[in-house]
């Protein structure tokens, strides 16, 4: 399902190179919870945004379901990404203005769906993560877990095959945070979604079926497959 070949990332800060990835390599298959950690500037946050196709390395191929989306024209990235790919963030990123349906609505919307057909998908996704009676209300008026659990079915809207999620956990207390993951976990299972998460929550991270660590760039240990 995923694939990352010999990534190197370099990126420029004033006049010095910094390497936020050194040689990674690494192989997910389909339907796994795999969770990244590793110590601040370790490359996790790079790696997501790979696998994403939301940057590009600057050596190695990223390969998502078969395709080499390193090498993609960015038009043809985002109409994969758009398919095949849902994300989840620390901070949301939720349109303050919109309400709970209207959030989930407009990326079905934008893509061009009928607004009928994009309304009933709204509705069934925040049912899916119990917001059902909270659809008309504003982010604002939302407590930080209901946000999480509404960017969560934004995320959902296309059906995606994968889910990446970075720090989801990360701006929710212990009780909020514990939903969240066991909604990712019940996710990858019954929708056989193959689910990347960075954290740095050891206890976030036993959700997963595996941890990758990171650590300068590169695995610890090694290549993991």
């Amino acid at each position: 399902m995923i694939r990352l070949i010999d990534i190197h990332k370099h990126y420029s800060q004033g006049r010095n190179e910094v390497t936020a990835l050194a040689g990674l390599s690494l192989d997910i298959p389909k339907g796994e919870f795999a969770v990244v950690m590793g110590p601040s500037g370790s490359g996790k946050s790079t790696l997501l945004h790979l696998i994403g196709g939301l940057d590009r390395p600057t050596q190695g191929q990223v390969l998502v379901d078969g395709r080499i989306i390193s090498q993609m024209a960015d038009d043809d990235v985002t109409l994969f990404r758009r398919a095949k790919i849902g994300f989840v963030f620390q901070f949301f990123n939720l349109l303050p203005t919109l309400t709970a349906l209207e959030n989930v609505m407009l990326p079905l919307i934008l893509d061009g769906r009928a607004g009928g057909d994009s309304l009933v998908r709204a509705r069934i996704l925040l049912e899916r993560v119990d917001l059902k009676e909270r659809r008309d209300h504003l982010p604002e008026e939302l407590s930080g877990g209901e946000m999480q659990r509404l960017a969560v079915a934004r995320a959902l809207a296309f059906n995606p095959p994968i889910l990446l999620a970075d720090e989801p956990t990360g701006n929710l207390d212990s009780k909020n945070g514990e939903a969240i993951l066991t909604l990712m976990r019940q996710i990858n299972r019954e929708d056989r979604c193959t689910v990347v998460m960075v954290t740095h929550d050891r206890e976030a991270a036993s959700y997963g079926d595996r941890v990758v660590h990171l650590r300068d760039g590169v695995i610890e240990g090694g290549k993991s497959q």
